[in-house]
């Protein structure tokens, strides 16, 4: 949506785009552990799915992969696409529109936390932290609903 904004000091109008940031998040699952989480370093604190925002001229899959190893230090294989997620109040930072992946890793691989996360463990779908930060806790549901087989992924992009 364009937005004019006014120059304050010669009253000229410009332009401004206001569209959503675009980011990305991985469930990263394993069966025998469950799924990564971290404990946010910045505000809105709590638990989440890591993720963060995608980098002007980067692809959203490369976006993730990064975005895996700076929070988590794990290497992922992305399996396929859960969905996008773009309530417009998700975060109460910004509008953001979120391409969210679901992701394995090698069966002996531990998170560390890093960039802005303090802590990154892998918690079981039953026995999840609280509160989870955003609509994660939505995105989890959707994840548990792929895991019963009620819904399918998308392919990855090479």
């Amino acid at each position: 949506m364009e937005k004019t904004i006014i120059c304050p000091h010669c009253g000229k109008g410009f332009p401004r785009f206001a569209n959503p940031s675009p980011t990305t998040d991985v469930i990263i699952h394993d069966p025998a552990r469950g799924i990564v989480l971290i404990r946010r370093r910045n505000p809105p604190l709590g638990y989440a799915l890591p993720g963060g925002f995608i980098d002007e001229g980067e692809q959203v899959e490369d976006a993730a992969r990064r975005e895996m190893r700076e929070e988590t230090g794990l290497d992922v294989r992305l399996l396929g696409v859960l969905g996008v997620y773009s309530q417009p109040a998700r975060d109460p930072r910004q509008h953001t529109m979120s391409v969210v992946f679901v992701a394995d890793v090698a069966p002996d691989a531990e998170p560390v936390a890093g960039d802005d996360a303090a802590e990154a463990n892998f918690f079981p779908l039953d026995a999840l932290p609280s509160p989870i930060a955003f609509d994660h806790a939505n995105i989890i549901r959707d994840f548990q609903n792929y895991l019963e087989g009620k819904r399918p992924l998308a392919p990855v992009e090479p």
